[in-house]
């Protein structure tokens, strides 16, 4: 029973920890953050098993760690409160072709994190050339042209 407790507890940490690194922490990975991720794992194996090593607990922590994460998925389809805290939100940083600074800032995010998207989304190279850009839950920047 401690080492489910243990997964528990290491899940919501992660789970906290991951949401306020923001959104375009993820989107954006550099080899520095794939070495870090590599080193919060072993960080994270080494709090999960303790020290026992066997087979048993390596499967009982996987099987935890997989039902910790379906239970969560039900729980945000059912609850829109519970959705809030393990979820993020599409966010609108420019709306009919204006930045909007205090979202931007929000997101730690450039203009030129914009025209980026743009260019690889579409081929365009100005702002006043986007109606929309959307922040999305997965870090990435949707564009809308303008017509």
């Amino acid at each position: 029973m401690e080492t489910v407790l243990r997964e528990l507890i290491l899940y919501v940490v992660v789970l906290l920890l991951l949401r306020t690194a923001g959104k375009r922490t993820l989107a954006d990975v550099t080899t520095f953050d794939l070495v870090l991720l590599l080193i919060i794992s072993e960080a994270t194996q080494q709090a999960l098993l303790g020290d026992d090593f066997s087979l048993t607990t390596a499967a009982l922590v996987i099987a935890t760690l997989i039902g910790l994460d379906r239970l969560a998925d039900y729980l945000s389809y059912r609850w829109s409160f519970f959705s809030n805290i393990t979820s993020s939100r599409p966010m609108v940083i420019m709306d009919d072709g204006k930045v909007l600074p205090d979202r931007m800032k929000k997101a730690q995010l450039q203009e030129s994190d914009i025209l980026e998207a743009a260019r690889s989304s579409h081929g365009m190279d100005r702002l006043d050339e986007i109606k929309y850009a959307v922040l999305e839950t997965s870090g990435g920047i949707s564009i809308i042209p303008r017509t």
